[in-house]
């Protein structure tokens, strides 16, 4: 570890981006304090988020497969699930993880203080503790890492325990026999596939004209119609007119798109309909930080905001709002206060939806290129010819390849299947290293494996693949 700089930097959020931006500056030899609300690290991502939300849709996978397993004549018992123990398991993910990252705090020797923090001024934090006490923290720089919260519709609030957001979700309050989940977007999607293989009989209903809005249609068209055997019903093109609480129930008023109203009525209602990050409520007034229109603060290549004593990252600084993006900025930002050479411009930043089957894409999409106008090479490689897919009884997959069609540069991947999100990694290492079409067609895949997909999506481009015929294409010259 290097020797202590002198420089005096606060981190405000110990979330994924807050403790890697925290780590990497005392490895640089900074004098770092984070500040959280929470005992250790962790931020949303561990406690309510990311980590919580993989270990249920880890169970629900695993129940899911138990009733796949009728395929090769194997039967099980119908499952009975011990609520209770469910929830302490998933706890108990938590308390190891961010436990963990206390330890790393103290082995670094970096002061960690739990409160509420407050901008006096650009390099002045009052810390608010739970019980009252105040604390002053002087500092050079602070890196803003305070991530975002479920958003609201003002419109619909009820105030209802039947109501639940992405945080009370996690918590499994019950399994409702019947829920409406609002919003089809990746953590609508995740957390109604946990509930629906609990055992509740599960609807969704997305204003726009499909699932996961922005994503590729041809990777969602696979996703939904995995989710229509999984959910109940899936209205699209809808709209929430109004939750109303009955005794036992909420009833939800919905109007199509061509005007027709309904009324349906539901244990519990899930709203969610994205996140907004956390800006306001931090004394920003107080610095020259500058905050949009829709709440993110606005940074450069270095993550510095217009206040040049403050820095800032995740979900905060703009979207995409991902875990991974907000860990490398956190690096960056370490990098830059510390006086380094250094900017935030990656090539990808690959999005991933744990669904089953899993959603994954990086780089540029297709309908960023057509928005765009620009000339893609789009090659897409069925996993019905896939050989370990036939094993797996999951032929339903797709991978696919964007390139240049002069240069042969891979520009994005998307895939949509079983385990998409470990795939990904390989396409974005593609996209960041410059590789060629030719390059991951000409690189050995093992046989039989998913990633083999990866080599015949690239082979494609050219029509030169093995288990599908295309009219061959001239090659770009290397």
């Amino acid at each position: 570890m290097s020797t202590k700089n002198g420089k005096k930097v606060a981190i405000i959020g110990g979330g994924p981006g807050g403790y890697a931006a925290a780590f990497a500056a005392n490895d640089l030899g900074l004098d770092v304090t984070i500040i959280d609300v929470e005992a250790n690290p962790g931020g949303v991502c561990l406690y309510r988020g990311c980590i919580p939300s993989k270990a249920m849709l880890h169970v629900a996978k695993v129940l899911n497969e138990a009733k796949e397993a009728e395929h090769w004549g194997i039967h099980f018992e119908q499952p009975s699930i011990e609520l209770a123990k469910l929830r302490g398991s998933k706890d108990a993910v938590i308390s190891k993880m961010t436990g963990g990252l206390g330890q790393l705090c103290k082995a670094r020797k970096i002061k960690f203080i739990q409160g509420r923090a407050n901008f006096e001024d650009s390099t002045t934090i009052k810390v608010v503790h739970e019980d009252g006490k105040e604390e002053i923290v002087k500092t050079d720089y602070t890196i803003l890492a305070a991530g975002s919260r479920p958003a609201t519709l003002p419109d619909l609030f009820l105030e209802s325990d039947r109501v639940l957001n992405s945080t009370t979700a996690l918590q499994l309050p019950d399994i409702p026999k019947t829920m409406l989940v609002i919003g089809g977007g990746y953590i609508g999607l995740e957390l109604g596939t946990v509930y629906a293989a609990l055992g509740s009989k599960v609807n969704v209903v997305e204003m726009t004209d499909g699932l996961l809005p922005g994503a590729d249609e041809d990777l969602v068209t696979v996703l939904t119609q995995r989710m229509e055997k999984v959910f109940n019903k899936i209205y699209l093109g809808t709209k929430v007119l109004g939750l109303k609480e009955a005794k036992d129930s909420i009833t939800v008023s919905l109007q199509s798109k061509d005007g027709n109203q309904l009324k349906e009525t539901y244990d519990r209602v899930l709203i969610s309909i994205g996140r907004k990050p956390n800006s306001s409520g931090l004394g920003l007034n107080n610095t020259k930080v500058v905050v949009n229109a829709r709440g993110f603060v606005e940074v450069n290549a270095q993550r510095c905001t217009n206040d040049p004593a403050i820095y800032a990252i995740g979900d905060i600084a703009g979207e995409p709002m991902l875990a991974h993006k907000a860990s490398h900025e956190g690096r960056i930002a370490a990098e830059a206060i510390a006086g380094h050479n250094t900017a935030f411009e990656p090539a990808a930043i690959p999005a991933v939806v744990f669904t089953d089957p899993e959603v994954a894409w990086a780089g540029l999409t297709e309908r960023q290129a057509q928005k765009e106008g620009r000339t893609v090479h789009v090659a897409r490689f069925p996993w019905a010819a896939s050989g370990r897919a036939t094993t797996l009884n999951r032929q339903d997959g797709l991978t696919k390849f964007l390139t240049d069609p002069e240069s042969g540069l891979v520009l994005g991947i998307g895939i949509v299947g079983p385990g998409a999100g470990e795939l990904i990694a390989e396409g974005v290492l593609a996209i960041e290293m410059g590789a060629t079409a030719t390059d991951l067609g000409m690189s050995i895949h093992p046989h039989p494996t998913l990633s083999e997909t990866l080599m015949e999506s690239a082979e494609l481009i050219f029509g030169t693949g093995t288990h599908v015929y295309r009219p061959r294409k001239n090659q770009p010259a290397n």
